[in-house]
């Protein structure tokens, strides 16, 4: 069961997805090469956003939209070198860091890497079991455990080929979408506020302005998504020793990429937008997702437009994004396993293993707390210093990699994106490391 991982990344799927000739049409290329940008796009809407983003719109309006677009063309820019390495060297990142790296450095780097998928398993545990009860009224400590259940999902999943796992995720993101396009119709938002917002303001400076797009800017960016893309735009079957065809993937899996993460921001946008124009003068103790659940459907809070139906819808939209980052997170185990380690395990075991690991914490704090929700909320956004850590350790590789000659050849970021690389790994670095502080200062003093 247990195997040693030599050969290409994802293997049981690498080359898997026929694409037309290099000469074929633009939309032609398009449609075969969309589909993994739709797996990357996930991460950008998981649970771990919705606090953040309506919580930023109910506390300051439309002010922190820009934070938003900038954190989005920061993954546009990181997510387009992850897809490039993968497409040009053969190699995912994991691959790549163990491949120039010491293998004393590889491990450590593995083990912070396997931390940082927990934590988001973590989030999609919480966001999934909340999801459960306020649909269904199933206790949390019952519905955490229910969450080991998804690995049945993923078997089904593995039998149908990767091209309708991409189908099913697209189809996933779109509902989500739906679901806030018509809520935020409903809340009739202030349209030219909301554009102003796109214009930063010197106002965010403020300071619980400022740990708010902190917080936006962190859940944003998801290490793992940079594992995961440089290893599942590798499903298309093209020649890589001819050039043209290499250039070509480059070019569609960048559109792809751009399209799909244009998809998130809208999304994000809705999220805050949805928090600004319902909840805005609200803000207070809207801060868990049951919370929130109840202010849609409460007249006092929403106004008129409140209702069971939106309600309903955003606990739909809650576990949608749950069940899509569930088959996101478990490829990305898989890479980083076989990439780091070398070590190749079944699918559904890999899952099965990295879930019970993560409800582990989740049922101790549902049951220390009596079933709180608070304390769930509060364990996710501890759960997001563990992606803090791991981003910078994945950022910094990528960004040597990819503007390193040796190994991109002409593909190498110009010097332009190199030097803007280097100065985003900075500053996220930076922001991350005061995030990890401010936490670690909050959970001391509940202490």
């Amino acid at each position: 069961m247990i195997e040693t991982a030599n050969g290409r990344s994802l293997e049981e799927i690498n080359a898997t997805v026929s694409v037309p000739n290099s000469t074929s049409s633009f939309w032609k290329n398009l449609a075969a090469f969309s589909g993994p940008g739709a797996l990357v796009a996930v991460g950008y809407m998981d649970p771990g956003n919705w606090i953040t983003s309506i919580g930023g719109g109910a506390q300051y309006g439309y002010l922190l939209m820009s934070v938003i677009l900038i954190s989005s063309l920061i993954a546009m820019m990181l997510q387009y070198m992850s897809a490039k390495l993968g497409i040009v060297t053969g190699l995912d990142l994991a691959q790549a860091t163990r491949q120039h790296t010491s293998r004393r450095l590889s491990f450590v780097l593995w083990i912070c890497t396997e931390l940082a998928v927990m934590a988001t398993d973590i989030a999609e545990v919480i966001g999934g079991a909340i999801a459960l009860k306020l649909l269904f009224g199933i206790p949390l400590v019952l519905g955490v455990t229910l969450t080991v259940l998804d690995v049945l999902i993923l078997l089904l999943l593995t039998k149908i080929g990767f091209r309708r796992i991409e189908a099913i995720v697209a189809t996933l993101i779109l509902v989500i979408m739906a679901v806030f396009l018509y809520e935020v119709f409903l809340a009739k938002p202030d349209m030219p506020a909301v554009f102003r917002g796109f214009i930063p303001d010197k106002a965010i400076l403020g300071n619980g302005q400022l740990t708010m797009a902190l917080g936006i800017v962190g859940a944003t960016v998801m290490p793992h998504n940079l594992y995961l893309h440089s290893s599942i735009v590798q499903t298309r079957d093209f020649d890589r020793s001819d050039d043209r065809q290499v250039a070509n993937a480059v070019r569609f899996a960048t559109w792809d990429s751009n399209i799909q993460l244009s998809a998130a921001f809208v999304v994000n946008c809705l999220l805050l937008v949805l928090g600004a124009a319902m909840f805005f003068g609200h803000g207070e103790g809207l801060d868990t997702f049951t919370a929130l659940y109840n202010a849609l459907g409460d007249k006092t809070i929403a106004g008129p437009v409140a209702s069971g139906l939106l309600s309903t819808l955003f606990a739909v939209a809650l576990l949608a994004s749950g069940q899509n980052s569930t088959i996101t997170g478990t490829l990305t185990g898989q890479i980083v396993m076989e990439g780091f380690i070398r070590m190749r395990i079944p699918l559904w075991l890999r899952r099965l293993v990295t879930r019970v690991i993560s409800i582990i914490p989740v049922l101790i704090c549902t049951i220390a707390f009596g079933g709180k929700e608070s304390a769930l909320d509060s364990l996710l956004v501890y759960s997001q210093v563990f992606l803090c850590v791991a981003l910078p350790i994945s950022m910094i590789p990528l960004v040597w990699f990819t503007s390193s000659k040796k190994i991109m050849g002409k593909y190498a970021n110009p010097r332009w994106m190199a030097f803007l690389a280097w100065i985003v790994v900075a500053v996220l670095t930076g922001l991350n490391l005061q995030l990890v502080i401010q936490d670690v200062g909050e959970l001391m003093q509940m202490l």
